[in-house]
């Protein structure tokens, strides 16, 4: 049973179509016993955003103000959209200021890793890629091992993620992790709001996107230097890409198999994080350790925010 926390609803990007989604994830995060509170985020339509770009960012920038109660948990409300619109209303001085070092868990997918790849490039703010209020708590069904692996991550001052899933690769590697949603990284690159990591653990999602699509965003980071720095990169969900018979046999694994051969870096896959039910939390910033091989993986986390 985990521990009871405060929990504070932030909705950076879009709004939510589904309220009965909202209503599901906060009765079942108070039904835990954790106090939740900024709810009425939900309430706010901008467009097809959770509010102005001002009052998106703001659910943000308080946290920086002294006066407000920092919470331990800042969940993101749902992913979509609107996160690359706020990075340059964030104050990121403010924020590393009240944060760095503080135990709390900032935590959203999706759109949301525009936010997490400011907040460590700006703020230096290790937060975690981890489930969102409506599409995963607020789910008709709750996964077990999304929530399981919530809490541990939240929870542990160190934990370990461990997939039987084939490798083709032999490693053991230790490095910064980071990562999130492919189109969010690649979009940032060459911008200030992309964090220079060197010798990291880089894993990566993405949800509608054709392999080839899929192709074009790691040749972004390949070209621009990015998985040259990196000591592997690991591939977490890529659903709901569609083939066609134009593909001719160009296929996800035949996509993996070229940038293998393109980039030089191990690549592990298998990964359950990215917009399927099942979603393993993983702190960006953190500590790492990877170990892959012909039997699995496990990818060992320490040095993040550990709620007390």
């Amino acid at each position: 049973m985990t521990r009871t926390h405060t929990i504070e609803i932030v909705a950076p990007s879009g709004y939510p179509p589904d309220m009965a989604a909202v209503e599901r994830g906060v009765a079942r995060l108070r039904a835990q016993g954790h106090r939740v509170s900024g709810e009425d985020v939900a309430q706010r339509r901008y467009l097809r955003f959770g509010g102005t770009d001002a009052q998106r960012a703001g659910d943000l920038n308080r946290l920086a103000d002294p006066a407000h109660p920092l919470p331990d948990i800042v969940l993101a409300l749902r992913g979509s959209y609107g996160a690359v619109r706020i990075l340059d209303l964030l104050d990121y001085a403010g924020l590393a200021g009240r944060l760095a070092g503080a135990p709390i868990a900032i935590c959203g997918h999706s759109d949301f890793t525009a936010i997490q790849l400011a907040l460590f490039a700006r703020a230096g703010l290790v937060t975690f890629g981890a489930p969102m209020l409506t599409a995963n708590f607020g789910a008709e069904t709750v996964s077990a091992f999304t929530d399981a692996c919530f809490w541990t991550a939240l929870e542990s001052s160190e934990f370990t993620v461990r997939e039987p899933v084939a490798q083709c690769v032999e490693i053991d590697v230790g490095g910064t992790l980071w990562g999130g949603n492919l189109a969010m990284i690649a979009a940032l690159v060459g911008t200030p709001y992309m964090p220079h990591i060197d010798g990291g653990i880089l894993f990566v999602e993405d949800v509608n996107e054709h392999p080839y699509r899929v192709e074009r965003m790691l040749y972004q980071l390949h070209h621009a230097g990015v998985l040259a720095r990196q000591r592997a990169l690991i591939l977490g969900d890529f659903i709901g890409g569609k083939l066609a018979p134009l593909d001719n046999g160009y296929d996800f694994s035949a996509m993996v198999e070229h940038i293998r051969t393109v980039t030089g870096i191990p690549i592990v896959t298998g990964l359950r994080f990215g917009h399927g039910s099942d979603l393993v939390t993983l702190p960006f910033g953190a500590r790492a350790r990877l170990q892959a091989d012909g039997e699995g993986f496990s990818l060992t986390v320490s040095g993040h925010p550990t709620l007390a």
